[in-house]
């Protein structure tokens, strides 16, 4: 299945589908990337600015969640950022032509809520890292455990 088009495991859609490829997943992580083109979403004339990229790593928990779900033979479903312990930043921008490795990681999880471990890399090297705090309500008609 990976690597695939995150279209395909999260209920984002243009302008805000901000990730390109999920490259790989497996029970705790998740790996992703997009390339930063003329057309990207929030592109000025420096680049992406750098906050953007609690973004992306929120919709990497997305692609995360919607690759369980569509394990278990589910769709993906609508989930929300709840918030941020710590993030930083390591550069102020992601340049044109850039290409972003996106990384997730499984701290916890309990029926609704999910902590992750993110980073975001650069040409190999670290360019922000933040500890997100997710939230996936229960479908419709779901009874919460």
């Amino acid at each position: 299945m990976l690597p695939c088009p995150v279209a395909e495991l999260v209920p984002h859609r243009p302008p805000m589908l901000l990730l390109d490829w999920v490259l790989g997943a497996d029970e705790t992580t998740l790996q992703a990337s997009l390339t930063i083109h003329p057309g990207t979403e929030f592109l000025e004339a420096e680049g992406v600015p750098a906050h953007i990229g609690i973004e992306y790593m929120a919709q990497a928990c997305a692609a995360f969640a919607g690759s369980r779900a569509c394990a278990a033979g589910g769709a993906p479903r609508v989930g929300f950022l709840l918030g941020s312990r710590r993030f930083a930043m390591l550069r102020p921008w992601y340049r044109l032509g850039e290409t972003l490795l996106v990384s997730v990681t499984l701290v916890y999880q309990d029926e609704a809520m999910g902590s992750f471990a993110g980073r975001i890399e650069v040409g190999g090297a670290l360019a922000a890292e933040a500890d997100l705090t997710v939230y996936e309500p229960p479908a419709a008609g779901e009874v919460p455990k």
